[in-house]
């Protein structure tokens, strides 16, 4: 069990508004943000900032599996996954969980194992799954049906990861045979299985449509992953598929802007100065305010680190923190959350003014990370 929300004001602290930090007082009660109430707290020298959303994140695979085929218990992974979360300033966390060929973690087995565990864990940040699903994978579409439907996944995302270049060539893909390994398959059964995939994509496509179709029908958001070209960009918004998540040309992000489509972008390209596969760089486009929400991939502590790099460069602390916090709220439609008013959720961050250090983090209204001269403050 959790503890329960908080009733209580924080005092003189800097808190977030959409015109900057502004010098005052914020009030939580039963889990909401709202009128004065509880215990003071002198939160001079912090900023209160709205807790981050994490709409694409697959840093909990580590917790999950700590090594190949050494798969923890999935409680206990996920009590780990939250703690980091939680030092993160991740108030809201979508777990992006592969359905995929590639096996091992990203198999259907391990999707359904993980959604299972989400659902029976008492979990203190609020955790959602953002399901990855691979186009070529047609056989399972019906499994995979079944699974967002049991497990009521609002953001499903298309992924093509099969090397059709080298397939369509004769050739022998890059990584075989440690792809191979992962998924428990010989290098032999495993570019079978990869050329019979590639060879049914036409049947795959077709049945996608179908399955898209069928999953925006019940209100189920579809991005696509990793678009290359303005072609690729348009042949998945043709199946619903309006979110571009990690566009890799000015091109494909071009595109989806002129068709008013949200764009996703990974916080560690920001916090790298650019892309870690020579891709497109993520403060590219937010030089262009094209993107709308940051999320961190493979890195948690990347979110408000990339957010406090685009402060110090010279963007808005709004504009920066709202990357990962207003703008993600808004590329799913969630308004009760991602600002800091009164009737929202007490979803809060509050960090050194100096250290720039995490030392606090609510989600609801309670407490999930509490360290530093604040946990003294909270607790005297």
């Amino acid at each position: 069990m959790h503890n329960a929300p908080l009733s209580l004001t924080f005092s003189d602290a800097q808190i977030l508004t959409p015109d900057g930090l502004m010098a005052g007082d914020l009030s939580i009660s039963e889990g909401f943000i709202g009128r004065s109430c509880g215990r003071r707290i002198n939160a001079d020298g912090y900023l209160i900032l709205p807790g981050i959303i994490d709409l694409h994140g697959d840093g909990f695979e580590h917790h999950m599996a700590p090594r190949r085929g050494a798969q923890s218990e999935p409680t206990q992974g996920l009590r780990a996954v939250e703690a980091e979360l939680a030092a993160n300033g991740i108030t809201t966390a979508m777990l992006a969980q592969f359905f995929s060929w590639e096996g091992g973690m990203r198999g259907p087995d391990s999707a359904e194992t993980l959604i299972r565990a989400v659902a029976d864990h008492d979990a203190g940040t609020d955790l959602h799954i953002q399901l990855r699903l691979e186009v070529a994978v047609s056989d399972l579409f019906d499994r995979a049906s079944a699974l967002i439907d049991a497990a009521r996944i609002r953001y499903v995302v298309l992924n093509d990861h099969l090397p059709h270049r080298a397939l369509a060539a004769g050739k022998r893909p890059p990584r075989l045979t440690g792809q191979a390994l992962k998924s428990g398959r010989s290098p032999e059964a495993h570019l079978a299985m990869l050329q019979d995939l590639h060879k049914s994509m036409p049947r795959a496509i077709a049945a996608l449509a179908e399955l898209t179709s069928d999953l925006t029908a019940k209100g189920v958001r579809l991005g696509s992953h990793d678009d290359r070209t303005s072609e690729d960009r348009a042949r998945f918004r043709a199946l619903g598929a309006d979110i571009c998540e990690f566009p890799e040309t000015l091109k494909a992000a071009e595109t989806a802007r002129a068709a008013g489509e949200p764009i996703i972008m990974g916080a560690p390209n920001v916090v790298r100065g650019g892309s870690h596969d020579k891709k497109i760089a993520a403060a590219d486009l937010i030089a262009k305010d094209w993107v709308d929400a940051l999320v961190s991939d493979y890195h948690y502590p990347s979110l408000h680190r990339a957010a406090l790099k685009l402060w110090q460069d010279g963007l808005p602390l709004q504009q920066a923190w709202g990357l990962v916090s207003s703008g993600p709220a808004r590329v799913m439609g969630w308004d009760d959350r991602g600002h800091l008013s009164p009737g929202l959720r007490a979803d809060l961050v509050l960090m050194h003014a100096q250290t720039r250090r995490i030392e606090g983090v609510l989600c609801h209204g309670r407490v999930t990370h509490l360290s530093g001269e604040l946990a003294a403050r909270m607790v005297g």
